[in-house]
């Protein structure tokens, strides 16, 4: 953790239960427990499982042109955000690629939080404000407890007045255990679940009611690393981890466009201008590769950095992978030459093992993501 220079309020929590604290984003982040991860993934999938995801950077944007520094920074129309909503988006470079995304959220008129990943976004938009009305505050005090899985609206229900009635990416301010904390409905998972930002003081107190009132529905202390399992059954992109500055290209500088990481839904349909709006129209049809589902034979995971081959030359390499004992399934997350990126490809695995695999469509995982934006 030598490099971390952020410090999350639920340390000893996290220490208590085994980690280690290992450096993510500049926060010492509890990436695994004592515990079993695959018990971990499977109390997130069926019934709930609560993280400490505060090495997300938090960072307020505050003033008239707020509105208009987010419009042009991200991919999508920032002006339809009302107070209450928010919405995920992409960043881009003037080159048209991907460099971070985050979730923007509108606190008020002239007002939004924006939570980034661990891209170069925020150094973007500090650079982008330079000359304009709005103030940007960078917000550790503000921590963030993801309560993620089929029963987490059940056990908030029990508490938070209203919160079956929150829409999917919508969010309120209300109270949890007589604390004031800001509730999203949104996650990393693929699952139903919510986001509680609150007071650093707030967290470990809410962190242990949660788990101590919530034991009873099954409710445990998950992971960092849990989010790598549940990430590739729900295809969730991961910066940088499955990107090229982790897989350089042999004669390219690092930087993938929105088609071939799939994540150009993220581009507001009637949008046309935005930071590097004109090379991502131009780049599509152009994909130097495609993620990519692959399914392999056995109950061993494909480890990050294994290759790909099919009839003798490569065609791909594995950039996360996990083994479901619940679904009986090895499955990861490639980046695959576009001929071999459609499903049903054969394929070898080389690297932490040999084995055949075969490519699947993503996400493995509720494809039309009906148990994220369930209702009621």
């Amino acid at each position: 953790m030598a490099n971390s220079w952020r410090i999350s309020a639920l340390a000893d929590r996290h220490r208590a239960l085994g980690s280690s604290l290992e450096d993510w984003n500049g926060m010492g982040t509890a990436w695994t427990y004592d515990s079993d991860l695959a018990d971990h993934h499977e109390a997130i999938r069926t019934r709930a499982g609560l993280m400490d995801v505060s090495g997300l950077k938090k960072v307020h944007y505050v003033g008239p042109h707020a509105e208009s520094l987010l419009q042009w920074a991200t991919t999508r129309d920032i002006s339809k955000l009302y107070p209450g909503k928010s919405v995920y988006a992409s960043m881009l470079d003037e080159e048209g690629k991907f460099v971070d995304d985050c979730i923007v959220y509108r606190t008020g008129p002239n007002a939004f939080m924006v939570v980034h990943g661990a891209g170069t976004g925020h150094d973007m938009l500090v650079r982008s404000a330079q000359g304009r009305q709005v103030a940007i505050l960078f917000d550790d005090d503000l921590h963030d407890l993801s309560l993620q899985g089929p029963l987490a609206v059940d056990f908030l229900a029990e508490h938070v007045p209203g919160i079956r009635q929150l829409p999917y990416f919508h969010h309120m301010q209300t109270r949890l255990f007589d604390r004031p904390v800001m509730i999203s409905r949104t996650g990393y998972t693929g699952e139903r679940g919510y986001e509680i930002f609150c007071k650093a003081a707030d967290a470990p107190a809410l962190w242990d009611r949660i788990l101590q009132e919530g034991a009873g529905m099954g409710i445990i202390a998950c992971a960092f690393t849990a989010l790598d399992w549940l990430r590739v059954e729900s295809s969730l992109m991961f910066f940088p981890y499955d990107n090229s500055q982790m897989y350089p290209f042999a004669d390219q500088k690092a930087g993938d466009t929105l088609w071939e990481m799939g994540l150009d839904f993220t581009v507001s349909p009637e949008k046309l201008e935005f930071r590097g709006a004109e090379e991502h129209r131009r780049l599509r049809g152009k994909e130097r590769f495609r993620i990519a589902g692959v399914l392999l034979d056995g109950a061993r995971a494909a480890e990050a950095g294994d290759t790909l081959w099919h009839e003798g030359k490569q065609v791909g390499v594995v950039t996360c992978g996990m083994y479901s004992r619940m679904s009986k399934r090895s499955m990861a997350i490639a980046r695959m030459s576009v001929a071999c990126s459609g499903p049903g490809v054969a394929l070898e695995l080389r690297g932490s093992q040999q084995t055949r695999a075969l490519t699947h469509a993503l996400p493995f995982d509720d494809p039309q993501k009906t148990k994220r934006t369930a209702k009621g």
